[in-house]
């Protein structure tokens, strides 16, 4: 993650937060440390470093009764239970709206330092050219917290939440904004404002590509059938595939937490399941489908996958970490004719750009 907290393309994987071996997106784990098991509800049990309680989010994420409305005497004073008290609307506009709800979640924020040398154009072109809508200070200002967020989402999840909360409260109208806050909240453990924001998310933009995120926040707080009908509520087809894969891992997770394993392995049996093909987000899959074919007792099958799954992965990681397509190829030569037509056609290949990465055997 160098840019921006990834848009819908998130790396799906292993998911430690529960006595199964449940599977979410993003590693298919809350993402920057271990999390224990969330069962019966949203409370999960205190842990080192963890937020105090009074900046949990409200339930709902709802403004405090009385944000929006006051009641005042016919005189104009502060009504104190008098007859005389009348109720009178406070306009706010949009912004001021969203300010409010967003001082509701976190009353005592503070905005983290940005330190010299970060820029707007530290963050994602695409993510940039969505505060076009912003003045062009408010636009530097959101911009510098969202790259930080980015930066250190891995590192430092509590951090990277707090420079989303900064951005938010500058641009909450913006879907990346949102969107960023969603995905930072999921990576600290707080599950219930993750699924708030990837609500607010997904009607700002018409989007459904975090999805994933959406499953795997209801799980994070003890609702698995929830989950279940959540990663239903849209039609597959409609996702890339990446989203679809993702997807595919968080609903096995939700399957395992229910005790359903053979249901799980079938979640996972999806389109993008090739053996013979490997993606950016095959690693994870493969990975996810040994773990459940381990919980079924079938360890020499399990094994295999995880082979599969270390080969993706390397392929990925010879080619400097960056999620692209890569093709794994078992080709075997029945002469030196073969030998040598097949070079001429990869130095073909190599001058139109299409020749794809083999990952090693090794």
């Amino acid at each position: 993650m160098t840019d921006s907290p990834d848009r819908g393309s998130q790396r799906p994987g292993r998911r430690d937060d529960s006595p199964r071996q449940n599977r979410g997106p993003h590693a298919g784990r809350p993402t920057g440390s271990d999390r224990p098991n969330r069962q019966g509800g949203s409370e999960r049990p205190a842990r080192d470093g963890d937020r105090p309680q009074r900046d949990r989010p409200v339930r709902g994420g709802r403004p405090d009764r009385g944000a929006d409305r006051k009641l005042w005497t016919s005189g104009g004073k502060p009504a104190r239970n008098d007859r005389d008290a009348r109720s009178r609307e406070v306009e706010l506009s949009e912004e001021e709206k969203q300010a409010r709800a967003l001082r509701a979640v976190r009353p005592r924020h503070d905005d983290p330092e940005i330190p010299d040398g970060v820029t707007a154009r530290d963050l994602d072109k695409g993510a940039r050219n969505e505060l076009k809508t912003l003045s062009k200070e408010n636009a530097e200002g959101v911009a510098q917290h969202l790259a930080m967020a980015a930066r250190l989402i891995e590192s430092d999840p509590e951090l990277a939440h707090r420079h989303a909360i900064s951005a938010a409260r500058r641009a909450g109208r913006i879907g990346i904004v949102r969107e960023t806050l969603a995905i930072t909240a999921y990576a600290t453990g707080d599950f219930a404002l993750a699924i708030r924001e990837l609500r607010t998310y997904r009607r700002i933009s018409g989007s459904n590509e975090q999805l994933a995120l959406m499953v795997d926040s209801e799980r994070g707080v003890g609702r698995p059938d929830r989950a279940l009908e959540v990663g239903r509520s849209v039609q597959r087809s409609e996702l890339s595939s990446p989203a679809q894969v993702a997807v595919a891992i968080a609903m096995s997770g939700a399957r395992l937490d229910l005790g359903q394993t053979e249901a799980a392995l079938d979640e996972l049996d999806i389109p993008q399941l090739n053996p013979d093909v490997a993606y950016s987000y095959s690693a994870d899959l493969f990975s996810a489908y040994a773990d459940v074919l381990e919980d079924l007792g079938r360890v020499d099958e399990a094994e295999s996958w995880r082979e599969r799954a270390a080969r993706a992965d390397a392929a990925l990681g010879d080619d400097d970490g960056d999620l692209v397509e890569v093709y794994e190829e078992d080709i075997v030569f029945d002469s030196v004719d073969d030998v040598i037509a097949d070079a001429a056609q990869g130095s073909l290949s190599e001058e139109s750009g299409d020749e794809p990465v083999r990952p090693s055997e090794s």
